[in-house]
């Protein structure tokens, strides 16, 4: 997803540089104009990341996930020992 939105960015980018560019005989001009463009579009798509990873909400869904991944290797640690008990020879009678 981050790449295909990078990519959409510099073709943008380009098409708004070439209808841009006044002389389009200078492709110094037209090449500085997409790298800047570029430049921008990454330095927005880290800081909208940057925010999104950041927030709140994201914090609380670590949280959450964290929270139950304890809760199933405790549940799971509960069937081994169910199993091992499950296993055990009876004694003959």
């Amino acid at each position: 997803m981050k790449a295909s939105l990078l990519l959409v960015l510099v073709c943008a980018a380009v098409l708004a540089a070439g209808t841009r560019t006044d002389t389009p005989k200078e492709p110094e001009a037209l090449v500085k104009k997409v790298q800047e463009y570029a430049q921008k579009a990454v330095a927005m798509a880290k800081s909208a990341f940057t925010t999104v990873q950041e927030s709140e909400v994201a914090q609380q869904a670590r949280q959450w996930l964290s929270d139950n991944a304890n809760l199933v290797k405790e549940r799971l640690a509960r069937l081994k020992e169910q199993l091992v008990e499950l296993w055990k020879p009876t004694p003959a009678k």
